[in-house]
């Protein structure tokens, strides 16, 4: 194996470390050439599905990406931005809010914003830091609750790269959040914002991404730390059990995933008499095709078709000034020890 040539090491040690805020992708566009390559790449990683490679690859290149790029191409374009993807859009401004945060705090640090699948991708990040002479990379996963079909697969990633470099960077990462105080208070203060400005509903549902049950049932932490944040964050707004409901989106292919799911919940309440519901991703720091296309669009439709009147999609964290701050205590507190001031 051929390593890489090492660049040569900057001058002043403040300017050596760096933050990589990850999140999970986004096609470069949203037509079906663009979700094949997408597509073929996310679900092409073993964390993302645990089917063996031999039974998995001629479904998905012989099934999957000559069907879905096309579909799911049609649902991108409905929620396109002109600068690009929504998730690829607030990924960006969050780094660049979270640099500012920090500087104003006396840190010098880099920022950068990094996809697991797509572009800019993990390895082109960590090498363009290389070459500006960073020795220090702090991974901030844009997921609070750790799942090993997210977090882990990051940090897979990250392993990969390093495989290659004959001088590894000193690398920290951040595991989870979903009971971080800042994380909760800036979701709670989200929700309360739009029930000042749009009204609030009879019931409050928030909806995380799914992941198949059979992950959780060989050890995978996140359908616990879904719960623990649902239940702070209803604690922190007040809410009695009855309040509020915690489903799981997102389902792909035909396995059992976590329950109750999103859309049969809601079209359920709906028969039942529920006319007003409020619904919001706590899992999402990003708005993205999950949270836009199908909780705002198809699951607003699918609840209205069953009776309901009023669906209020409530925002993801996004450029939220209270969760930028949240993100820099975060980043703050696994910096230290590490020289980040001029």
């Amino acid at each position: 194996m051929a390593f890489r040539p090492e660049p040569p090491l900057p001058q002043d040690p403040a300017t050596r470390t760096a933050i990589v805020l990850c999140n999970l992708g986004t096609p470069d566009a949203a037509t079906a050439p663009a979700l094949r390559r997408y597509l073929a790449e996310f679900l092409g990683d073993p964390r993302v599905v645990e089917i063996p490679g031999l039974i998995w690859k001629p479904i998905l290149h012989g099934v999957i990406l000559r069907t879905r790029p096309a579909r799911s191409a049609a649902k991108y374009a409905s929620i396109w931005q002109t600068e690009g993807s929504p998730l690829k859009v607030w990924t960006e401004k969050q780094a660049t809010l979270l640099r500012g945060y920090l500087g104003e705090r006396g840190h010098r640090v880099v920022v950068r914003h990094a996809m697991r699948y797509g572009h800019p991708s993990i390895p082109a990040v960590l090498d363009a830091l290389k070459a500006e002479g960073v020795t220090r990379v702090l991974v901030l996963p844009a997921y609070p609750q750790y799942s090993g079909t997210t977090t882990a697969s990051l940090f897979d990633a990250v392993a990969r790269w390093g495989l290659e470099i004959r001088h590894l960077p000193e690398l920290r990462f951040v595991h989870r959040y979903h009971d971080d105080p800042g994380y909760i208070e800036a979701l709670a203060r989200r929700i309360r914002q739009h029930w000042t400005s749009q009204g609030r509903g009879n019931h409050l549902v928030m909806s995380f991404h799914g992941i198949p049950a059979r992950c959780v049932d060989l050890g995978d932490p996140y359908r616990d730390e879904c719960r623990i944040t649902a239940e702070r964050l209803a604690d922190r707004l007040g809410l009695s059990a009855a309040d509020w409901t915690m489903t799981f989106q997102s389902r792909f292919g035909k396995a059992k995933w976590l329950e109750p799911y999103t859309q049969p919940t809601l079209e359920r309440m709906a028969r039942e008499g529920l006319k007003s519901v409020d619904v919001v991703c706590p899992g999402f720091t990003s708005d993205c095709l999950e949270t836009l296309e199908e909780i705002r669009m198809e699951v607003r439709d699918a609840f209205k078709a069953a009776g309901g009147q009023h669906f209020r999609y409530i925002d993801c964290l996004n450029d939220s000034p209270d969760w930028i701050r949240a993100l820099a205590d975060l980043a703050e507190r696994h910096l230290q020890g590490w020289s980040t001031r001029p």
